[in-house]
C-alpha cells in the first residue's frame, strides 16, 4: 500500500492555493554532525547514572537514594539510545509542502502541529547539500547562535529553526521554492 505523501499537506491549503511540490524528510536512524559531541557526552551521562544506580542498589543506602537515580538513567537510556528512534518517528510522521503562497511543515501523531511561512515574508532562505542530491534547506537563522553543525538537532526549551531534511533532490526543491517566492512577490 503506497502512501499519500501529498495528502497531509493537501488537507491544510486554502481553496486559492496550488501545491507546487510535496515530500518527507530523510527516512531512519540518522547520525548528524553534532553527535560527535553529544554522544560521548550521553555515554559519560549514562555511564555515571548507571554507576551511581548499581553503587546505591548494592549497598544499604536509604530507599530514597535508591530512587533518585531512576529518573537520571531514565534520561541516559533516552540520551543514549531513545532519541534516535523518537528522531526516526517524528521524521516518519512529517510531510513538507510547497504551495503558491507558502512553505508548510505538517507533522502528524501526538506531537502534531503545522508550521506555515508565507513566501511573501519569508527573508532568510539557506541550502547545504552534497553530491548524492540529499541536503537541507532551512528558512531562517538559529536564534541561538548554533552553526551548520548543530543542524538538525534539537534542545528543549530552544525554538528549532523551520528546515526541509531532504533525501534527494535538495536543490532542485531550494530552486522551486525561490522561484514560488519571487512569483509570490
Amino acid at each position: 500500500m503506497e502512501i499519500d505523501i501529498a495528502g497531509p499537506v493537501r488537507e491544510q491549503l486554502a481553496g486559492n492555493e496550488h501545491l507546487l511540490w510535496s515530500g518527507q524528510p530523510t527516512q531512519g536512524i540518522r547520525l548528524r554532525s553534532a553527535d560527535a559531541f553529544i554522544i560521548p557526552f550521553s555515554l559519560m551521562w549514562g555511564g555515571f547514572a548507571f554507576f551511581w544506580e548499581w553503587s546505591v542498589v548494592r549497598t544499604d543506602a536509604p530507599f530514597f537514594f535508591k530512587l533518585w537515580g531512576i529518573p537520571f538513567v531514565l534520561a541516559g537510556l533516552h540520551f543514549m539510545f531513545g532519541r534516535f528512534f523518537w528522531d526516526s518517528h517524528v521524521r516518519r510522521s512529517t510531510y513538507y509542502g510547497v504551495s503558491d503562497q507558502r512553505v508548510l511543515i505538517v507533522t502528524r501523531g501526538l506531537s502534531a502541529k503545522v508550521k506555515s511561512l508565507n513566501l511573501r515574508s519569508l527573508s532568510d532562505i539557506s541550502f547545504s547539500g552534497s553530491s548524492s542530491g540529499a541536503g537541507v534547506i532551512q528558512f531562517g537563522a538559529n536564534s541561538w547562535g548554533g552553526g551548520g553543525w548543530l543542524a538538525g538537532t534539537s534542545w528543549p526549551g530552544v525554538q528549532a529553526v523551520p528546515m526541509f531534511d531532504l533525501p534527494e533532490d535538495a536543490k532542485r526543491v531550494y530552486e522551486l521554492i525561490r522561484q514560488a517566492q519571487q512569483k509570490a512577490q
